[in-house]
């Protein structure tokens, strides 16, 4: 299928502001935008810049916003946009550039509030994951101060249990 795509660049160090540059691209129905953006980059752009890491959903690393909407484009099948589609970096973060943005302030916040359990007691070397019980497990969904599976109210210790691997 033959595929038009506007893609948001912006390099700090050349221009004064974002512009849309599109290209022309022939896709499978079933590539992944990230096989496309891939295409672009090594036939037609060398200089477009975005990041890829695991390419499989897991990740996180290709986020960007698709046809208006955040997607990860190793998620979304060429098929699933059309033959035209928008890409742009996130919203709400600056860009560094092109498709890359800052990510930083996000993971200096991400890492303040230590979404993972600490454990002082288990020996070095071994390997244990922390895993809560399902929402039916404690009803701190009806605590007034619960803020949601991932963080547990103060009325309500947060249960885990412990899975040695």
């Amino acid at each position: 299928m033959k595929m038009l795509v506007r893609i948001k660049r912006y390099d700090p160090e050349k221009d004064s502001k974002p512009y849309w540059a599109p290209y022309s691209v022939e896709a499978d129905p079933i590539d992944r935008l990230l096989d496309v953006l891939n295409t672009i980059k090594w036939t037609q752009d060398g200089s477009l810049t975005y990041r890829r890491s695991c390419a499989h959903g897991v990740c996180g690393s290709d986020a960007m916003r698709i046809n208006g909407r955040n997607r990860l484009a190793c998620k979304v099948l060429a098929r699933d946009v059309g033959e035209k589609v928008t890409i742009e970096p996130m919203l709400g973060f600056p860009v560094i550039k092109d498709l890359v943005v800052d990510q930083d302030q996000f993971f200096a916040k991400y890492e303040s509030i230590k979404p993972y359990l600490i454990t002082y007691d288990s020996e070095p070397g071994s390997s244990t994951v922390a895993t809560r019980p399902g929402p039916n497990a404690s009803p701190s969904w009806a605590s007034k101060k619960a803020y949601g599976a991932a963080v547990p109210s103060s009325t309500a210790p947060m249960p885990a249990r412990a899975v040695s691997m």
